[in-house]
């Protein structure tokens, strides 16, 4: 069975299918990395501050102020984005009503604003990039108290804006959704009630980008940075069964989940395409003892990361607006830097693009060469129209990041010889014919997209 695989590369590569490599960049990914406006941003931002609080249980009705000002001005956003690209998104709300918990005890309906830009190949293959609508004070059930929010999240959520302004100007194979979700502060619930929904009608989501505080560049330690920051990803997946458990034990996997090759995919087009950026891969799920959007999403199975900055200023998070022996406390508009705001969400923006013009990742990814002096990666071929080809990656397996790559065309299997497979760690992309290239997939359960 090896020789007749050994054989089958060697044919495949003599025709020259693997010698007609795509290109290395997208040129038009440079361009919708300049196209973030920090003016935009800051005004959007300065609106959301504008209705006072958006915490999840505060007022529904006032057009000034609350929740529901806001979720409807959210939407109004997206309805003007979408006419001025000729009707390119779909603005749909995504709501349910909750009730008997800690945060929420009495029934309250937890509304959340999506509009989905369709792929024109493959618009039931989804990626989404999301930001937080509500805020909060101290105190968590304080829904009348003034809360702006300014970082936490209207940083996150004029991020989604401005990704849909810069994105709905191109076409993409598969789908994009822009996601402003309720009930964050509250338990994740916006989040919830999204993947549920997503699950019920079979959304295939290959990324879920989550922008949770992207604009505060003065951290509490004294460190002022505007030029990192982090990307928080799960290792072992949630929806892992015993039996993938048991396979990951003996053939690794803990740090190769979708969600951290999603991570490391990020960290590589922002670094390549964004001017003066520093990416760093946290393995964790989120900060310590805390959570965020992305976590529902990676409990239903999908692939989910948080991208926030490096440097906090705890004194401006969940905080009641006050001055104590001359030290500012709260969430204030003055704090949030425009600019790093739009190099987040350029770097959002960049990442969506290639995830959505690449072709699907690679399925079915596995792997044989015990006690051999090569290995063999196989895939089931993709049946996009725009894919040229894979490409399979190597690297040690103490590298954070793929260090080694091979183009082997557009085939069903490759072998590396001479490259002992217990020696590294593999997996497999998908190329398409303008270069895009999905996130790598690690072999197995252990890195399924």
């Amino acid at each position: 069975m090896i020789k007749k695989l050994l054989i089958a590369s060697t044919t495949l590569l003599s025709t020259g299918l693997a010698a007609q490599v795509p290109p290395s960049e997208d040129m038009r990914l440079y361009d919708i990395a300049s196209a973030t406006s920090a003016q935009r941003i800051g005004s959007d931002i300065a609106e959301l501050v504008g209705f006072g609080t958006r915490h999840s249980l505060s007022d529904t009705q006032s057009d000034t102020r609350g929740i529901g000002a806001a979720r409807r001005w959210i939407k109004a956003q997206f309805e003007a984005i979408s006419r001025d690209c000729g009707g390119c998104l779909e603005v749909i709300t995504i709501a349910d009503t909750v009730s008997g918990e800690k945060r929420i005890p009495e029934p309250h309906e937890i509304v959340s604003i999506i509009a989905i830009q369709r792929g024109q190949h493959d618009p039931n293959r989804m990626v989404m990039i999301s930001g937080d609508i509500d805020s909060r004070i101290s105190d968590p059930m304080g829904a009348t108290g003034t809360a702006p929010g300014a970082n936490d999240n209207a940083s996150g959520m004029a991020g989604v804006i401005e990704a849909a302004r810069v994105l709905s100007r191109y076409k993409f194979s598969a789908s994009i959704v822009y996601m402003g979700l309720s009930g964050e502060e509250q338990g994740l619930f916006g989040g919830k009630i999204v993947a549920a929904r997503a699950k019920q009608l079979g959304w295939n989501i290959d990324a879920v980008l989550n922008n949770d505080m992207i604009g505060n560049i003065a951290g509490i330690n004294g460190v002022i940075d505007n030029h990192s920051a982090r990307i928080f990803s799960e290792g072992v997946r949630w929806v892992e069964t015993v039996e993938e458990a048991r396979k990951r034990y003996f053939t690794g996997g803990e740090v190769d989940s979708a969600s951290r090759n999603l991570a490391r995919y990020i960290k590589r087009m922002g670094e390549q395409y964004v001017s003066n950026l520093d990416l760093m891969m946290v393995y964790r799920l989120d900060r310590y003892g805390r959570g965020g959007h992305h976590r529902p999403f990676n409990a239903a199975g999908f692939p989910g990361v948080r991208i926030m900055e490096v440097n906090e200023n705890y004194d401006r998070q969940h905080q009641d607006l006050r001055v104590e022996n001359g030290r500012q406390f709260g969430d204030t508009i003055e704090f949030v830097d425009f600019d790093f705001v739009a190099k987040l969400t350029a770097l959002n923006a960049v990442a969506l693009a290639g995830l959505a013009w690449a072709p699907a990742p690679p399925a079915n990814v596995q792997i044989e060469g015990m006690v051999q002096a090569s290995t063999t990666l196989k895939w089931t071929p993709g049946e996009d129209e725009n894919l040229a080809g894979y490409r399979v990656y190597w690297r040690l397996t103490t590298e954070p990041e793929w260090t080694h790559s091979r183009w082997v065309g557009k085939v069903d299997h490759y072998t590396l010889e001479n490259i002992i497979i217990d020696n590294y760690f593999f997996g497999v992309a998908s190329v398409a014919l303008d270069g895009n290239e999905s996130p790598v997939v690690f072999p197995g359960p252990a890195g399924a997209f």
